[in-house]
């Protein structure tokens, strides 16, 4: 049993290491491309619909984990760019990476993937819409933190290269580790257990997992193989997705960062409004 364990892990390992190699390779080349001056001048302009819809395309087109979303927050709201704006990237950024999307397309699907895409931008959306309507913009706290400074990159084979590898240090280990468990799941955990406990349709299994998801920060590159195997096991993907947003869209780390910028009532409304996003998005992939 062990043998197999250990065939699976290098199966899967080798798998997402290909696919993370290329395409964040890939993405590297292709940074250099994007005007991102002119994105900034799109966020901070008058025409709500369009700025709201360029900050899920610069969420999409910058991968930061949770954690390193909170400098580019900050160099955003010290540029004085609408709060709401602002909010939107903060709750895309983490779930709308290039490289894992990429992964997850594969490994889970592209109707998974795509429908993933469209609720977690819409959610964006909506809360950083609705924050901004409330008034929370007063919660923010008068901090500098330097960090992020966006340059214009060229075509740069050396310079995408080295940002791969940069990448590698600071994703690839989640995603190995989520190689791992997806593994030990696979080879080890009874079939039969986790389609009785997690494979029926019980609508509370969907908020229980949003809520686990973000204690235990899984990171999204971890939770995709993870994913796969609850899902061939025979879990729900209710509740899988609901994990995996939650994961992605807050984490114990960023929450403490967060209260360096935000004030409490700021910070927990951000948790409960990537709970409710989590917990919305898994009820609808349970009625798809």
């Amino acid at each position: 049993m062990w043998i197999e364990t250990l065939k699976d892990f290098i199966y899967i390992a080798l798998e997402l290491t290909v696919l993370f190699i290329v395409i964040s390779f890939l993405i590297s080349l292709l940074q250099g491309y994007i005007p991102y001056e002119k994105i900034e001048k799109k966020l901070a302009g008058k025409n709500r619909i369009v700025a709201a819809l360029v900050s899920i395309v610069f969420a999409f087109i910058t991968p930061f984990c949770s954690c390193s979303t909170i400098p580019v927050v900050v160099n955003m709201l010290k540029k004085k760019m609408p709060f709401g704006i602002v909010m939107i990237f903060l709750f895309a950024s983490p779930v709308l990476d290039p490289t894992i999307l990429t992964i997850m397309g594969v490994v889970l699907g592209w109707k998974v993937t795509i429908i993933y895409t469209i609720i977690t931008s819409i959610f964006s959306i909506i809360i950083g819409v609705v924050l901004e309507a409330l008034g929370f913009e007063k919660y923010v706290k008068n901090v500098v933190m330097s960090g992020y400074e966006d340059s214009n990159k060229k075509f740069n084979l050396k310079l995408a290269f080295k940002e791969t590898m940069d990448l590698m240090k600071s994703v690839y280990p989640y995603l190995i580790i989520g190689a791992a468990i997806g593994a030990i799941l696979h080879g080890l955990v009874p079939t039969e257990w986790i389609s009785s406990v997690f494979g029926e349709d019980h609508w509370w299994l969907i908020p229980i997992a949003a809520i686990i998801g973000i204690p235990l920060y899984i990171r999204l590159s971890s939770m995709i193989p993870i994913s796969q195997i609850l899902i061939m096991k025979g879990m729900a993907l209710g509740p899988v997705m609901a994990m995996m947003i939650s994961s992605a869209g807050a984490s114990l780390p960023e929450v403490i960062l967060l209260k360096s910028i935000f004030k409490n009532e700021l910070v927990v409304t951000f948790v409960l409004s990537v709970v409710a996003m989590s917990t919305i998005s898994g009820f609808i992939f349970y009625l798809i």
